[in-house]
């Protein structure tokens, strides 16, 4: 076997990595390409004069230990197809099959890092140190990641990764919800009258008395997702419901900046005692704690859950299959799952990220790279506007088209046409993440929106009459204003602290999550009467941590953030 260059990839908030193994070898591929219509230059720039040359063609394997997709040749989608005529350039992506965690020592012991965690990997010494490629190869990087570099650094001043995307430009909000909510069934809403649902009582009472309704249609009133590091989507709903943002393990105080634990505090207690009672009523799906990620959503697009907890981002595939049933027949509109803020006792809520930058996941290059140039320039020409505009937008006058006042828009066919099999075929689901992008709250230099879901123009023509019925009944024109909008918090967001691995903090995140992955299903399936008891248990081993020490750790963090941000 050849030789194998690595890109490493690190995605979501648990750290987990996509690794790219890159064979530069010939590729006798089809040639054919179409024009972006972006005015973007075929070949690759020659790092040290600038000027172009051609190249063999290359393909590297980027496999993801995070994602939930098919296996596909970016060059067997139309951006991939384009960008690999600019740069010749393919990457293979693959998806993790089997387990994450021995894929991780397996693949570090032979030193081909094709699925590790960052901190494993950086602890291995198996990034190189991107500073001097930036430099020469990377224009692009330098314009959208500049003003990061030295919250990039790691402690020896060198930059390992760069991370997914940061803001560029304006911040642009997001009309949309990507973010957290309590999501419920249009058809539960509907059949209620459209009740204003501000508290979690009035949330499960809303779905029990559904259930209570309709008696032989097998429905599941609640469904939680705990599969591997995804299992944040059931221990982060305290921290929501007391009206704080995601920060991951802490909340922070605005006035004071202290952090503050939650896993084994009253509103986790309050949070999974809900969930208890609804057990016990037989309106939690009790399979929550053993399905897979492909499981959960697979129930969500079945019609038969009602509701569930979870980040809009997570939970898009399903989401836009039932869109898309609902396009093709519009009763099917019912099963579309509808946002709601909902907080314990209708305090304030804060679901909507305020601006962050996340410097604790990216893409970097490992130490087995045969051409790590080559790999920053696909980068760098990635992130050229013309080419942050294609993955993002498209093709002018297939994908979009632009107004006589340079307004960025989508005809209603386009619209249509663009359901998930097409963004499959195109790519857009492809480029979506796991790669140096603008921000999604990004504005592109001419004032359009990157992203088309936060155009004004788009946004309002992507609206069904069903959504527009619903957001009608609620008195708003986008799901976001139904939101509390997002307090300035300086540090934001602060599970994107860094730690090291072995060092106390990050142990005691991996030892409490253990703890929260052993007795969250007991807590759940207790009975009411038994709950208490084991909740006792639950404190008397989580009392063995070392919390005051975490708590003070990512205090002193924040206050750096803070400080650095003034």
């Amino acid at each position: 076997m050849k030789k194998k260059s690595m890109v490493l990839v690190v995605t979501v908030m648990m750290l987990f990595s996509v690794v790219a193994a890159a064979c530069s070898s010939g590729n006798g591929g089809n040639t054919e390409g179409g024009n972006a219509g972006s005015g973007a230059s075929g070949g690759a720039n020659n790092a040290a004069g600038g000027e172009e040359k051609t190249q063999e063609k290359a393909t590297f394997t980027i496999f993801n230990g995070a994602g939930a997709a098919k296996d596909v040749n970016t060059n067997e989608t139309t951006i991939g197809k384009l960008l690999e005529d600019q740069t010749g350039v393919n990457f293979k992506l693959e998806n993790l099959v089997g387990d994450l965690n021995t894929k991780i020592g397996t693949m570090i012991a032979s030193n081909k890092y094709p699925d590790a965690a960052i901190d494993e990997v950086l602890g291995a010494g198996a990034f190189i140190d991107l500073t001097d490629l930036i430099e020469q190869h990377g224009p692009n990087i330098k314009r959208v990641y500049g003003p990061y570099f030295n919250q990039m650094k790691a402690e020896d001043g060198k930059i390992y990764f760069l991370p997914f995307s940061n803001v560029v430009g304006e911040y642009n909000p997001d009309p949309n919800i990507n973010q957290g909510a309590f999501w419920v069934q249009r058809r539960v809403l509907k059949e209620a009258g459209y009740p204003q649902i501000k508290t979690m009582d009035e949330y499960f009472k809303l779905i029990e008395d559904y259930v209570a309704k309709h008696p032989d249609e097998d429905l599941t009133g609640f469904v939680s997702l705990t599969h591997d590091w995804r299992f944040f989507a059931t221990t982060n709903p305290p921290m929501h419901l007391m009206g704080y943002p995601n920060d991951g393990e802490v909340t922070v105080d605005m006035n004071t900046f202290e952090a503050k634990t939650y896993s084994a505090s009253d509103a986790t207690k309050r949070w999974l005692q809900k969930l208890s009672e609804l057990n016990a009523k037989g309106l939690f799906d009790k399979a929550s704690f053993v399905d897979n990620y492909d499981q959960y959503l697979a129930k969500l697009t079945s019609g038969k859950v009602l509701g569930f907890f979870d980040y809009g981002w997570q939970i898009g595939n399903a989401q836009n299959v039932l869109k898309d049933a609902a396009k093709k027949d519009p009763a099917k509109d019912d099963f579309v799952y509808f946002p709601l803020p909902v907080t314990f006792d209708g305090e304030k809520d804060q679901y909507l990220d305020p601006p962050g930058f996340v410097k604790n996941r990216g893409i970097g290059i490992t130490v087995s790279a045969k051409d790590p140039a080559r790999i920053v320039q696909y980068f760098d020409n990635l992130l050229k506007e013309e080419n942050q505009i294609l993955k993002s937008w498209g093709i002018k006058g297939e994908t979009y088209e632009v107004d006589e006042n340079g307004r960025f828009y989508r005809t209603a066919e386009q619209i249509a046409k663009i359901d998930e099999a097409f963004r499959e075929e195109f790519g857009f689901k492809y480029y979506d993440w796991n790669w140096p992008n603008y921000g999604t709250n990004s504005t592109l230099a001419d004032g359009n929106a990157y992203a088309p879901g936060l155009q004004p123009e788009v946004f309002q023509m992507s609206l069904t009459e069903a959504d527009k019925t619903i957001l009608d009944k609620y008195g708003v024109r986008t799901y976001a204003e139904l939101f509390a909008a997002p307090d300035e918090r300086p540090w934001f967001p602060a599970w994107g602290i860094p730690k090291e691995q072995g060092s106390e903090p990050q142990m005691y995140e991996t030892k409490k999550t253990e703890l929260t992955r052993k007795y969250f299903p007991k807590l759940v399936l207790a009975s009411p009467a038994e709950f208490e008891s084991v909740w006792a248990e639950y404190m008397g081993e989580f009392g063995k941590l070392d919390t005051a020490g975490y708590e003070k750790f990512m205090t002193d963090e924040i206050k750096k953030l803070v400080e650095q941000a003034k």
